[in-house]
């Protein structure tokens, strides 16, 4: 377990990582809306590019609104540096930028957003990268498809959409056994829920996008390092263990040490890739967590009741949601997100296919898009759009069958949501 920080999460989220501005006094963070910063001298920028001197360079690399927001994520999630980037999908680029090569592999979880499930097994084997996907509702699974050139396990924390809690713990133990990384996306459950490193995750993913803004204003991604993995332990690693030619040599881990992820990532992620985030995002995203503890706590008390009330619906067939006794990921969710099993979760339509498109054509209140964790209760029907691209077998794999439609529950008053709801239902049957 990681030391408890001096300061309650409520208090982080709040000040982590924004002082008054020194130069003006300014209270809330400036935006700094520039591409690149003057140097001092020829000596000052020689350090900078050899990294040996931590500045600003260009804003494709760091920029002061965007390291306030990292310097935030990794006080909030119990780590020792962060790379803010464009996009979930792009912090999972570069989550696995930093130490793949062509060859090799990692193992994830079945139970994934459908856009990471395509990410990974189509888009990521043009880098010459295979990912095995494991059902993950027996943590052994991953046990038994380890192989020689598997170099980290994937998993969601709250599964995206149908609302399967990980075993951290248990799985945490299978990769950090066969030594390996462990990564976990907290997108669904926020650091409020959830600090997956104190349960053995060496890197965190989120999109900002989603809790963490809450707003839908801005996009956004976010890696978080713990700092306690050993890249010498093996040569699987040697990205960031061995020397980098792009910098005459130098060894990111025995200069670095525990923030040699972090660095690689600013310095060879961002820079060669170029999935910059924007400083009006970093703005956005850093005035939206300053709230967040407020509105998960809403949003969490919101949807078990709506989710209540769902169970007890003729229309609906099943309620996936982790926060109710009957789920069989009920004593997980207990475990590891003890503050509530998040705002989002899945429901089966006896009406099927059908059914689900008419619910989300026949809803006023909730907002029928592709996003989640907004202040607003939102509505989308997976099958005919976020996981259209899978097959049937593997949507149903991924908790996103015909039948099911996905859930956001906002901060409106619960009341409205389920009169919505239950006249959408009226019309779908």
């Amino acid at each position: 377990m990681s030391t408890p920080p001096a300061y309650g999460f409520e208090t982080l989220a709040v000040h982590a990582g924004t002082p008054p501005d020194p130069a003006t006094g300014a209270r809330a963070m400036p935006i700094y809306q520039t591409t690149a910063y003057v140097f001092d001298d020829v000596d000052q920028a020689a350090s900078l590019f050899n990294l040996q001197t931590y500045g600003y360079i260009y804003s494709r690399l760091t920029n002061p609104t965007v390291a306030a927001l990292e310097e935030r994520m990794a006080s909030l999630e119990g780590g020792r540096g962060a790379i803010c980037c464009a996009s979930g999908h792009a912090a999972q680029l570069l989550a696995f930028f930093g130490f793949m090569t062509p060859g090799a592999s990692f193992l994830a979880s079945n139970r994934l957003y459908g856009g990471s499930i395509t990410q990974f097994g189509r888009s990521f084997t043009k880098f010459g990268w295979k990912a095995t996907f494991v059902d993950q509702t027996d943590p052994e699974n991953f046990k038994r498809a380890l192989t020689e050139d598997c170099r980290a396990i994937f998993v969601e924390s709250l599964a995206n959409p149908g609302g399967v809690v990980t075993d951290l713990e248990a799985v945490a133990k299978i990769a950090h056994d066969a030594g390996i990384l462990f990564i976990v996306d907290n997108t669904m459950a926020s650091p409020y829920l959830c600090r997956p490193i104190e349960f053995g995750a060496d890197l965190v993913v989120h999109s900002t996008t989603k809790f963490l803004g809450g707003h839908g204003q801005a996009m956004g991604g976010c890696v978080i390092d713990s700092g306690k993995f050993d890249w010498s332990q093996s040569p699987k690693y040697a990205t960031l263990a061995e020397p980098e030619p792009a910098y005459h040599g130098l060894r990111f881990q025995e200069t670095f040490g525990d923030l040699a992820f972090t660095v690689h990532g600013h310095a060879v992620g961002l820079r060669d890739l170029g999935p910059t985030m924007a400083p009006m995002n970093a703005f956005l995203t850093l005035t939206g967590i300053e709230t967040l503890a407020l509105r998960m706590d809403r949003s969490v008390a919101n949807a078990l009741a709506v989710a209540r009330y769902l169970a007890e619906h003729p229309a609906i067939d099943w309620v996936s949601y982790a926060g109710l006794p009957t789920s069989p990921y009920y004593a997980l969710a207990q475990r590891y997100m003890p503050k509530g099993a998040g705002s989002v979760f899945t429901i089966g339509l006896k009406g099927g296919y059908a059914a689900g498109v008419k619910l989300v054509e026949g809803v006023e209140l909730f907002s029928h898009l592709a996003n989640i964790g907004d202040n607003k209760s939102l509505i989308l029907h997976p099958a005919s759009t976020t996981h259209r691209q899978l097959t049937e077998a593997q949507q149903i794999a991924a908790g996103a069958g015909p039948e099911v439609v996905r859930l956001s529950i906002g901060i409106e008053r619960h009341e409205d949501l389920i009169r919505d709801l239950d006249q959408a239902l009226a019309k779908a049957a």
